[in-house]
């Protein structure tokens, strides 16, 4: 199978303290509806386990979820996928998020934020190609 037919690896997870996992399960479920592989952690990640995991499981998008603050840390993870060698992940964000930090989180190099109510396919057909660019990007610097 050519690597452009391999289905999408996507991670959804959450890191900090939050532990509100509700949103983060619908939206796995909508991505392994929609064809994808889903690697799903539970609540509590640090940074580096993210890392390792993202690295381990080959993914193309790291979705994160966030219902308190803990997208504030977000704009380190993107610093250590950059250190890692991983910029080419995608990063996602889903949850409650304010405008004005919003705009942090997307200078940082978050692909997009998806606030509650959201449509679930238009978080998947996004993932999708964001999945799809990652694997590109990836393809070019080997």
């Amino acid at each position: 199978m050519e690597k452009s037919a391999i289905r999408p690896r996507v991670l959804v997870t959450k890191i900090g303290l939050d532990g509100h996992d509700r949103g983060s399960r619908l939206v796995a479920a909508a991505c392994r509806d929609a064809g994808m592989e889903v690697i799903y952690t539970p609540p509590w990640q640090a940074i580096a386990a993210v890392l390792k995991i993202a690295s381990e499981e080959d993914v193309d998008v790291i979705g994160i979820s966030s219902l308190a603050t803990d997208h504030l840390i977000i704009p380190k993870l993107m610093t250590a996928l950059a250190e890692a060698g991983l910029s080419h992940i995608a990063v996602v964000v889903g949850g409650i998020v304010p405008d004005s930090e919003e705009e942090v989180l997307l200078q940082a190099g978050v692909r997009e934020v998806f606030h509650p109510g959201t449509p679930l396919d238009r978080i998947t057909d996004s993932v999708r190609q964001y999945a799809t660019e990652a694997r590109a990007e990836s393809a070019a610097s080997e």
